[in-house]
């Protein structure tokens, strides 16, 4: 089998943000995949997963969100954006940088974590066919594992506010082990997740426009019992804003996979190429899509 092509470019966002992106594929694709990251994951973090799926027969874009790793600026606290910017205008220019690029085939979304979360944000989401959400749930603290409670609280109240005076945006390494954050995602983060609601209660309002309601496309949500936040408690809450997509919730172990651990980021790791099988499958079922 000969080695998928591998292109690394810039694409605009509508506001003209240029977002740094990575599009892995076989010579002839027969679907496209796009990947929506976690909060602090770099797009590189995905590429072991995408150049499975590109094994398949996949065209899978990875990309970084505004402000973080190759879409980092120079001067990151002196960054003005809201978390919400992610998915009003980063994904959906992903979404249309992939269409360009595998034109006429049908399209997927693979959304980790955050990926899930932003979908609704989207104003062009009706061009992607089913969505694989993997640990995506409420961040609402208060439902979390509560042995992962006292890390989180010290992120939200300590740390987090300590790098921010330091530096001026959230300084990867130590606690935080993601990518360096711009301050506009983690206090818009630090909110939702210290109140119950989540950001469910902001959609009627604060969030406005979206278009959660109208994302009709299937949505099946791969969550793990070692996961401390995205949990069978948290994902059908998170679920929840998406009330006109048929979804579902699964529930696997790492003993299904026979790994040690999978945790809220482990899905992505080395091992899980069965876990990868599975969603590829489910999203790609011949009677599940069409060319977009």
């Amino acid at each position: 089998m000969r080695d998928p092509i591998i292109r690394d470019f810039i694409a605009e966002a509508a506001d003209g943000y240029p977002l740094s992106m990575r599009l892995i594929m076989p010579e002839t694709p027969t679907a496209a995949v796009m990947v929506s990251s976690g909060t602090g994951f770099p797009k590189g973090f995905y590429d072991r997963f995408a150049r499975h799926l590109a094994s398949r027969g996949a065209a899978v874009l990875t990309y970084d969100f505004r402000g973080i790793a190759g879409s980092r600026p120079d001067d990151l606290a002196a960054m003005e954006m809201d978390y919400p910017d992610w998915g009003r205008l980063d994904m959906p220019a992903a979404l249309d940088a992939l269409i360009a690029a595998a034109p006429g085939l049908p399209v997927v979304h693979v959304g980790h974590s955050v990926g899930g979360h932003f979908l609704g944000f989207m104003p062009n989401h009706d061009r992607i066919d089913r969505h694989a959400f993997v640990s995506v749930g409420s961040g609402w603290w208060g439902r979390h594992h509560r042995s992962y409670n006292p890390l989180e609280l010290f992120f939200w109240l300590g740390f987090g506010p300590f790098s921010l005076m330091r530096h001026g945006y959230i300084k990867g390494g130590g606690l935080w082990a993601g990518t360096d954050l711009p301050a506009g995602v983690w206090k818009t983060w630090r909110r939702w997740c210290l109140k119950e609601p989540y950001f469910l209660d902001e959609l009627k309002d604060r969030l406005q426009p979206h278009h959660f309601d109208a994302v009709t496309a299937p949505i099946r949500s791969w969550v793990f019992t070692d996961d401390p936040i995205a949990t069978p408690v948290t994902s059908p809450i998170l679920l929840q804003v998406y009330p006109s997509a048929p979804r579902e919730v699964v529930v696997r172990t790492p003993a299904d996979y026979n790994v040690a651990r999978i945790g809220h980021e482990g899905a992505f790791r080395k091992g899980l190429e069965p876990l990868w099988d599975e969603m590829f499958d489910w999203l790609v079922e011949p009677s599940a899509v069409a060319p977009s």
